[in-house]
């Protein structure tokens, strides 16, 4: 499925619904994404598929740092300039070729990225590109759950994220319906060992994940070779 075209109507309600059909672990995900930047007041930081801005805004909550948010989605552009009140800079951009010179920002982060990109290891390539050395790129992507778990989070993306997404707003049914095979696929596709490789290979040193809920979410970070 078009990512575009999923995300465009859910700007308005994106940010309640992804804390709903997460159980409310989406937020909380999200900050511990940020406390792995370790950004300065004066460093200048890259959010990818920013979506409504939610953790630019927290980037710029936690350090008072500057933002810049990129995302393809005009729509969801819309909703994070009325969110951040000008405070971060937001720019229409895939994140495959990002209009950027190369080592521009002192860090980067990206949210729900790389199972909508044709190619996830060029991608990371491109993002690391225009991060500066030593700084830090961390993302927040969602995961499978392992051993007893597992079943309950097939039943959950199956059964109930399809019909929670039906209930909780519009266009919500076709991406409660979209989201559990997607997930699926790309971690069968990319485990994490692959994808640590890929990471290493973009330039990036220093490789970690940090599963939280169960596994149902997965941050990753890692710093970029001096």
């Amino acid at each position: 499925m078009d990512a575009k075209a999923l995300f465009a109507p859910l700007g308005p309600t994106y940010e309640r619904c992804a804390t709903v059909l997460s159980l409310g672990q989406d937020p909380r995900w999200r900050r511990f994404l940020v406390s792995r930047v370790g950004a300065r007041a004066d460093d200048r930081v890259l959010d990818v598929a920013t979506g409504t801005g939610m953790v630019a805004r927290e980037l710029v909550a936690r350090y008072g740092c500057r933002v810049v948010g990129v995302d393809q989605s005009a729509g969801m552009l819309a909703e994070a300039r009325r969110r951040s009140n000008g405070h971060i800079v937001l720019v229409e951009a895939s994140a495959e070729s990002l209009p950027f010179r190369d080592e521009e920002f002192d860090a980067a982060t990206f949210t729900y990225l790389l199972r909508y990109v044709g190619d996830p290891a060029a991608t990371l390539a491109e993002l690391a590109r225009v991060v500066k050395r030593g700084g830090v790129v961390a993302a927040l992507e969602f995961g499978v759950p392992r051993g007893a778990w597992r079943p309950l989070w097939e039943l959950y993306v199956r059964v109930g994220l399809p019909v929670a997404g039906a209930a909780v707003g519009r266009g919500w049914r076709e991406a409660g319906s979209f989201l559990g095979g997607s997930i699926r696929d790309f971690n069968e596709r990319w485990p994490e060992q692959r994808l640590h490789d890929a990471w290493r290979a973009a330039g990036l040193d220093g490789v970690q994940s940090r599963r939280l809920s169960l596994g149902g979410g997965v941050v990753t970070w890692a710093r970029k070779r001096t």
